[in-house]
């Protein structure tokens, strides 16, 4: 690929998330808005499909195909080995996508218990 402008400001635009990334705190906190996120989605998706009867189905084929996807993804063994024998840290995107996993199937059983009483 030719260096260009563009490039260069995209591959410096990620170094630098990369290293703000780092911090633990930061890490911590992009999980935890991830996770609410999540529930957020949960409450949208079980608003929607209960708003129109017809896409209850639907919506559950594809939260479940969703769910199973990021499953594959966070919980895969294909992390590879430090030095030291142990498995690298997963990647904060696959971290993040696995909170919204989490707090979409939270949300989704505090709708079913609401629904249910």
């Amino acid at each position: 690929m030719q260096n260009t402008r563009l490039s260069k400001i995209v591959g410096n635009t990620t170094i630098r998330l990369s290293r703000w990334s780092r911090n633990p705190w930061r890490r911590v906190s992009l999980i935890l808005i991830g996770w609410l996120t999540g529930f957020l989605l949960a409450s949208v998706i079980s608003t929607t499909a209960g708003a129109k009867s017809e896409l209850d189905i639907v919506a559950a084929a594809i939260t479940v195909f969703v769910v199973e996807i990021i499953n594959r993804l966070a919980y895969s063994p294909r992390r590879p080995n430090l030095e030291d024998g142990s498995q690298a840290p997963r990647l904060l995107t696959i971290e993040i996508l696995n909170s919204i996993k989490i707090g979409m199937v939270y949300g989704l059983f505090l709708e079913a218990f609401k629904l249910g009483s």
